[in-house]
């Protein structure tokens, strides 16, 4: 009788302590999700500063160490490959991506794991940029980028990580020339055969073909022509199309939640990611055009070749390793559509491997850092020459980026580290303020990344 009174009373004890709890996360869920918000806490400056695409340069100098959601830390590598690592995001999701959360950042982990890591921050598309073509993002900007990274890390080749249409981008981008600037290549979940498959991707591609190929027959009519301002759509229907291939989870994911809501972390994390989900940037039109005419109908990257304005990227060219990765469970983007650019390059170092998770889970899940993240640095690190004693970070103030504007060094307000940072000079401030993609506001009420005067 003792031992059950005492279960009894355990368990109410118990029940009271999630009651309470659930009470306190339940009142900042819906009044304060701001402060639930962990994503971009890694300190970071912008070492280039274009007209909409910056790029971020990550240096986690002093922490000493790294902890992961399990418990586990990682030391920070007092060593530095001597090529640095630029990873490139696809459009239409916020800059933050590679670091959603302290105990789970791609950006950290490669910085402890050694390397140089810089990011691209696509910067947010508003009906102005509806213009932009596939062109001005995989030719301009990439190159752009790659040259920022260059300049500020002394290197003379650079490493490329992109996700999705990151990694598209990263192969155009290459496949214009047989550029000694690339070093390598790591892609993750980049779709390229719209035919192959069971992803939502090569689905559409494949019923939309043939009644494509029916319309150019019996009609004028060329997608291409169209005006690309009257084709703006607003982020809001990014979310809702990303959150269409998967409608279940999309709403059982908000019933997990309220079954959980006693916990903290769980309710951080979901907090986290599902700000990252509602928060999805709008795709310029011209780009929307270039995408759905020339890869989904077309399939020209499975023909091995796609036209950039007045270029041409030929696959062909890429001589540099290849590391390709697809998520098991991917309903974007299947394997079989992802591993078809192996047999397109002309590198003579290059790997296929299935990874678990889905679209998004097989670069940011919590089974991405053994799997995909691991596997990638240590595929990296054996092909990044020697390396070199690790100094304190470089000040970006002084380099000039080829948009002619001093980059300026920033650090999230909730992230603050001491140190000296230089003020912004008069040309950056102005177009700090003209540019719609600077100082935005952060999802849920979190502050603004601001320059530090």
């Amino acid at each position: 009788m003792n031992k059950l009174l005492q279960q009894l009373l355990h368990n109410g004890l118990l029940l009271n302590e999630r009651f309470a709890a659930s009470a306190v996360n339940g009142f900042d869920w819906l009044f304060r999700r701001g402060e639930l918000v962990k994503s971009g806490l890694t300190w970071f400056e912008y070492v280039h500063v274009g007209d909409l695409m910056k790029v971020r340069h990550y240096d986690l100098r002093t922490d000493g160490k790294i902890d992961f959601a399990d418990g586990s830390s990682l030391p920070i590598s007092l060593e530095s490959h001597q090529i640095p690592l630029l990873l490139v995001p696809p459009l239409g999701v916020i800059a933050d991506t590679f670091d959603l959360m302290p105990n789970r950042s791609l950006v950290r982990y490669m910085a402890a794991r050694g390397f140089k890591v810089y990011m691209i921050d696509w910067g947010t598309p508003t009906r102005a940029h509806a213009s932009l073509r596939l062109q001005d993002y995989a030719d301009r900007m990439m190159n752009e980028a790659i040259q920022a990274v260059l300049e500020h890390s002394d290197a003379k080749q650079v490493s490329l990580m992109g996700w999705c249409m990151g990694g598209l981008l990263s192969l155009m981008q290459a496949g214009l020339k047989r550029d000694a600037r690339i070093a390598n290549i790591v892609t993750v979940a980049s779709p390229i055969d719209t035919r192959q498959g069971s992803g939502v991707i090569a689905s559409m591609g494949r019923v939309i073909n043939t009644p494509a190929k029916m319309m150019r027959k019996v009609s004028d009519f060329r997608l291409l022509n169209v005006d690309p301002q009257k084709m703006h759509v607003p982020g809001w229907m990014t979310t809702v199309m990303f959150k269409m291939t998967d409608p279940v989870g999309s709403v059982t994911t908000y019933w997990d939640l309220l079954m959980r809501l006693w916990d903290r972390e769980f309710v951080v994390n979901h907090s986290t990611t599902a700000d990252y989900l509602n928060n999805m940037l709008a795709y310029p039109a011209g780009v929307v055009q270039d995408m759905l005419v020339r890869v989904t109908v077309g399939n020209k990257l499975a023909k091995g070749e796609i036209r950039l304005g007045n270029k041409i990227s030929r696959f062909a060219n890429i001589q540099a390793p290849l590391y390709v990765f697809a998520g098991k469970t991917d309903a974007l983007v299947s394997p079989s559509t992802a591993k078809a650019i192996i047999g397109l390059v002309s590198s003579a170092d290059k790997s296929f491997e299935v990874a678990p998770g889905g679209h998004m889970g097989v670069i940011l899940g919590s089974k991405a850092r053994e799997h995909v993240w691991k596997s990638s640095a240590d595929w990296l690190a054996d092909r990044s020459k020697a390396s070199v004693t690790a100094t304190r970070r470089k000040s970006a103030v002084g380099k000039t980026s080829s948009a002619k504007v001093q980059p300026k060094t920033v650090r999230p307000a909730t992230a603050a580290k001491p140190g000296a940072a230089k003020k912004l000079p008069a040309a950056a401030q102005a177009q700090k303020k003209a540019s719609p993609t600077k100082a935005a506001p952060r999802r849920g009420g979190n502050q603004p990344v601001k320059v530090k005067p």
